[in-house]
């Protein structure tokens, strides 16, 4: 009986020993799966986009393009001529062949006025012819002489006015072809034929200037033996009846000539304006969101070109720094409690060569928002989360639409 007693001590304790290494192994694998699942509760894995700094070049006024010296995707650098602008006055309504059309109606209807003239002035010739010449008829040939002379001013001052327009259009010619000739795109025979132009209508407006000068004082000379005449006597009436209808349309023609030759200088006043780069960086497509710029494809938005008319605050071109600034990601309403300004994470770059890096929260966005369509886990089925911007550490080599894991620790 005791030879049997340790060999029945031996069967129990490997019988206990049996059991318990499962119960132990079992007991470890609850413990490690709530170990797995505090650890989740209390961290956290979502996806970032790096991006770099984007500012839009917009002009503070009303211009028109006149040239655009940079390409899409070129490099700048800070202070670079982005854009040349001939600025547009505010009050201008109308355009350089809407204006043109408006001094040959201007000169058509000269023409028309002083062509009735001539059946008024004949008219009253006839009346006179019936009559002994007296002082009646001598009011009547001054007053019709003094109308005359007026629009002949008017004929003169519709011709400078056209002129003036060529001119104009002559002197932006003028400077395209000298920069052409510059860059040897042209030969510099185009440039001497057109400063011929451009001089040439100098030249012809002198002239007219010169003749207008003359035609006024024929006008002011006409204006007082026709005043200095007719105060010796009471006038006729019939003159002024004759010549009533001529002289308001008159009227408005010198209204309308003021108008226009006003308009004329605001071309003139016209100015050019450079636009500079405000950082180092690459022409980009214009965005309606900058941190969005980035994320446009190729042919979506462009930039402006030359020749087009750009509001105050419309943008004409977008530049990018060729390094991202920051990363921003986005956080679902589980991941947003496990989120604090200053938190220390971990960032992923699995472009080759694979980085790892410790990086910290900078900011929290105030708000729920729309992710960027890339970041939805299906394309036809919208994300929303909450922006967090994240610091790009030293040493993380990312470029801008970069996608980075972003872990909580």
């Amino acid at each position: 009986m005791k030879e049997n007693q340790p060999k029945k001590d031996y069967v129990v304790k490997r019988s206990y020993l049996r059991h318990a290494v499962p119960m132990t192994v079992w007991l470890g694998a609850v413990a490690t799966v709530g170990w797995l699942f505090y650890q989740r509760s209390e961290s956290f894995q979502i996806v970032g986009i790096a991006q770099s700094e984007v500012r839009q070049v917009a002009s503070d006024c009303t211009a028109r393009i006149f040239d655009i010296p940079v390409e899409l995707f070129q490099p700048v650098k800070a202070g670079q001529t982005l854009a040349v602008l001939n600025t547009v006055p505010a009050s201008e309504s109308t355009t350089e062949p809407e204006l043109k059309s408006q001094v040959a109606t201007a000169a058509a209807e000269i023409e028309r006025l002083m062509a009735s003239l001539i059946p008024t002035q004949e008219q009253l010739l006839a009346d006179a012819a019936g009559l002994q010449i007296n002082h009646a008829d001598n009011v009547r040939r001054f007053a019709v002489d003094a109308e005359s002379a007026r629009l002949h001013v008017l004929e003169i001052q519709a011709a400078i006015a056209s002129e003036e327009i060529l001119l104009n259009g002559l002197a932006l010619d003028l400077q395209a072809t000298e920069k052409l000739v510059a860059q040897k795109v042209i030969v510099p025979f185009e440039l001497e034929k057109v400063r011929g132009q451009h001089d040439s209508t100098i030249k012809k407006i002198d002239e007219y200037q010169q003749e207008l000068k003359q035609a006024r004082d024929d006008q002011a000379e006409a204006e007082r033996r026709r005043d200095q005449f007719s105060q010796q006597e009471v006038p006729q009436p019939s003159v002024d009846y004759a010549l009533e209808a001529i002289r308001k349309e008159a009227k408005v023609q010198e209204e309308l000539m003021n108008g226009l030759q006003m308009q004329i200088a605001a071309f003139r006043a016209r100015t050019s304006v450079e636009l500079k780069s405000p950082i180092d960086g690459v022409v980009i497509p214009i965005s309606g969101k900058a941190n969005e710029a980035l994320l446009k494809r190729q042919g979506e938005e462009t930039i402006r070109r030359a020749g087009e008319v750009v509001a105050a605050g419309d943008p004409i071109l977008a530049v990018a720094q060729t390094e991202p600034t920051e990363i921003v990601a986005y956080a679902n309403e589980q991941q947003v409690g496990l989120l604090e300004q200053d938190m220390n994470v971990e960032l992923v770059k699995t472009r080759y060569p694979a980085q790892i890096a410790q990086s910290r929260v900078l900011s929290i966005g105030p708000t729920i928002e729309l992710l960027p369509q890339r970041l939805w886990r299906s394309p036809t089925v919208p994300q929303w989360g909450r922006p967090v911007v994240i610091e790009i550490p030293r040493g993380l080599t990312v470029i801008p639409g970069e996608l980075v894991g972003i872990r909580g620790l």
